[in-house]
């Protein structure tokens, strides 16, 4: 068994009493190990050791190269790779047809780059809206009372399909803090669904890494990203 396999596992566990303490089903939870700065070696680890097949990177082109990597090492291994960075217009190009889901987009022209590339590859692009539910100054997202609008201007368009909402909360010593902000991302996410928008489903709610993903699984999380609680540190002199 690897370190790798063995944090899977703890994750995973987590997860399940989290959703047990909620009353939630375990299934309804998406882990996507977050492999940013690792080597392609440790997310071959985590697939063949850990059973691990969801992973998201922060930056396009660290996220192309290890799709490559990964792709020629396990060519059979139906591997889902997630852009949970934030993404520049002049880099989307670069995901079409290569990633499951984009967590983060923020802004009308970002999701137009993104729908007008989908056309030209012929390919429809599930994303979501990135929502920074604190109002952090450090952070990307909509605020909330943006979430709607956008909404309403995305639901007519024919290449990008709205899955949902994500949203990154403030990094804190104690999870129980994130709490408050993981319930309102909750509400706002029903709200939104009761709307009943064209082309815009709200089944996913992407929120939780590594410090606070228990609780974000209490508040109804179907998405949880969690790095450094997998493959250990993160090196950034990559």
């Amino acid at each position: 068994m690897s370190t790798i396999s063995d944090n899977l596992g703890s994750v995973r566990e987590n997860i399940r009493k989290a959703c047990e303490k909620a009353g939630r089903d375990p299934g309804e939870v998406t882990l996507i190990a977050v492999s940013k700065t690792n080597p392609a070696a440790a997310v071959i680890d985590a697939v063949e050791n850990g059973d691990q097949l969801v992973f998201g990177e922060n930056k396009v082109q660290e996220l192309c190269e290890k799709i490559d990597e990964v792709a020629a090492a396990l060519p059979e291994a139906q591997i889902r790779w997630h852009m949970i960075g934030h993404l520049q217009r002049n880099k989307v190009k670069y995901l079409m047809g290569r990633v499951e889901l984009i967590h983060s987009v923020d802004s009308l022209r970002l999701a137009e780059e993104i729908d007008k590339e989908s056309a030209k590859a012929g390919v429809i692009t599930p994303i979501l809206l990135e929502v920074n539910m604190a109002e952090e100054e450090s952070k990307f997202g909509l605020k909330a009372e943006e979430v709607e609008p956008l909404l309403m201007q995305l639901s007519s368009f024919k290449h990008i399909q709205v899955k949902g909402l994500m949203t990154i909360a403030p990094y804190v010593s104690d999870p129980e803090e994130n709490r408050p902000v993981f319930r309102a991302m909750r509400e706002l996410f029903i709200d939104m669904n009761a709307k009943n928008m064209d082309n815009i489903s709200m089944n996913i709610l992407s929120m939780g890494m590594t410090g606070d993903y228990q609780v974000a699984v209490e508040e109804g999380a179907t998405m949880v990203r969690v790095g450094t609680g997998i493959f250990g540190a993160r090196n950034y002199s990559v």
